[in-house]
């Protein structure tokens, strides 16, 4: 299953938050000043109250108001990025892209696995297993430079040699630095986009190995 760590949507009903402040702002306003102008009536004319408490005051609500109102704004600002991205995932279907999953498509006797290090290590080792876990295929000289999305041509053979069947397979990446500690990584494989939904400002992709990943996380079109 892909992972998502950099999602990026806006939940249905954005602005209903906002637009709620603002009435709520505004009607503690207009009793502001019903409140103000009242006791500005009735002061003692020995004692007159103290103006700056109340400019202090104002100043505070139009602070707010500013505040509010510069939330209402990033929110549509995000529904349109929202809209962009689902356009975006529209236009990706039926079209090959890599994108972070642990599933792996052999087919044509041949899978290139991708895979990404969180960090600099000192040993890794990539896996292909099968469905229940068995390992059929193990890869321990790979590329160990972290941040760079590195390829690892399977040639579809298990361990002694011989042809594996076409269809699904599962990568796991085990990475640790020289203390022996477990380093965070991603893999990453190519799959055709089967469809799309949007779902909480979110577009969601379906891919052709039965997985599915946000289409902000798309890595490459091929």
């Amino acid at each position: 299953m892909a992972i998502d760590p950099f999602g990026l949507g806006s939940p249905a009903g954005a602005g209903t938050a906002s637009s709620n402040a603002m009435s709520q702002l505004s009607e503690d306003y207009q009793s502001f000043i019903t409140l103000l102008t009242a006791q500005i009536q009735n002061q003692d004319p020995l004692e007159p109250m103290d103006s700056t408490t109340f400019i202090s005051q104002l100043a505070q609500l139009s602070q707010v108001e500013q505040s509010v109102a510069t939330n209402s704004n990033l929110e549509g600002i995000a529904s349109q990025l929202s809209s962009m991205s689902a356009i975006t995932g529209l236009s990706l279907i039926g079209r090959t892209v890599v994108a972070p999953t642990d599933q792996i498509a052999l087919e044509g006797g041949s899978a290139v696995a991708g895979y990404r290090l969180g960090a600099e290590a000192d040993r890794a080792v990539l896996t292909i297993q099968a469905a229940d876990g068995t390992v059929l295929r193990s890869y321990d000289d790979v590329p160990l430079t972290p941040g760079t999305l590195h390829e690892v041509t399977w040639d579809g053979m298990d361990y002694e040699g011989l042809p594996l069947p076409e269809g699904q397979y599962v990568m796991v990446l085990e990475a640790f630095d020289s203390k022996g500690k477990a380093i965070a990584s991603q893999t990453y494989a190519s799959s055709e986009v089967q469809s799309m939904t949007y779902e909480n400002g979110l577009a969601t992709l379906r891919l052709a190995n039965n997985d599915t990943v946000l289409a902000g996380m798309i890595e490459e079109v091929r």
